[in-house]
């Protein structure tokens, strides 16, 4: 007998990785944090699809297209949400001030501390693509706010931090994957490791990877470029 598809969705967070994971056609929601990517992406049930969100493949300079392209489609104000992926020079860079040297001395300007904010967490999934190229094919790039536009059919209205913002992202996971299933993955986890917003991007994540296995998911750009190391510089939703 044919096993089910396993999708899974993860987001960074203070203690790693949270993913939420389920069979397609199951209404059972798994989850697990991993202290690694190197976890993440070894863990004993491997996933058939992994959306994560977290850059995936970097230019030498300039910003990368599907950056662009998500911001474009997400418009005002939630194209703030999309940070500017670092360039690939700045992945050896150990502290903010090196980052803004190299960067300073590749395009002219430095790099935010919110954009430096989020390059160890790129730099351990770049570790692991590179060093197995089978994973490139199972772990995607996906942006929360791309999916969870595309999934309500217009731009959540309000942050992901405040109230409100937390309330229209929560509706959405609880009409699909049932109201039991939020709680479940909360009740798991303490909110100084896995925030609330971490856990609703997680779940916008599996959305998209179930939307990849079904061969419905759409690309930004719909012809993504490789970076020099072979990794596709794209956001799927």
């Amino acid at each position: 007998m044919t096993r089910a598809k396993l999708a899974a969705g993860a987001d960074g967070c203070r203690a790693g990785w949270i993913c939420v994971s389920r069979e397609l056609g199951s209404r059972e929601i798994a989850s697990a944090c991993f202290e690694s990517a190197r976890e993440l992406f070894s863990q004993r049930q491997s996933p058939d699809l992994i959306a994560i969100d977290v850059p995936i493949g970097l230019t030498e300079s300039g910003p990368k297209v599907c950056d662009f392209e998500a911001r474009r489609f997400l418009g005002r104000p939630r194209a703030s949400s999309v940070l500017p992926a670092p360039i690939r020079a700045v992945l050896a860079d150990r502290s903010w001030e090196e980052a803004c040297a190299t960067r300073s001395g590749v395009e002219g300007k430095r790099i935010s501390k919110q954009a430096w904010g989020i390059v160890p967490k790129v730099r351990e999934v770049d570790v692991e693509l590179r060093a197995r190229a089978r994973l490139r094919e199972r772990v995607r790039e996906v942006h929360p706010e791309v999916s969870f536009k595309e999934w309500n059919g217009a731009a959540m209205r309000f942050r992901k931090k405040s109230p409100r913002g937390r309330k229209e992202r929560r509706q959405l996971v609880d009409r699909y994957f049932g109201p039991a299933a939020h709680e479940v993955v909360r009740d798991q986890f303490l909110v100084k490791d896995v925030t609330h917003d971490d856990i609703l991007d997680a779940f916008a994540a599996l959305w998209s990877a179930e939307r990849v296995l079904r061969g419905v998911s759409r690309c930004l750009p719909e012809c993504p470029p490789i970076d020099r190391c072979g990794l596709r510089m794209e956001i799927v939703d």
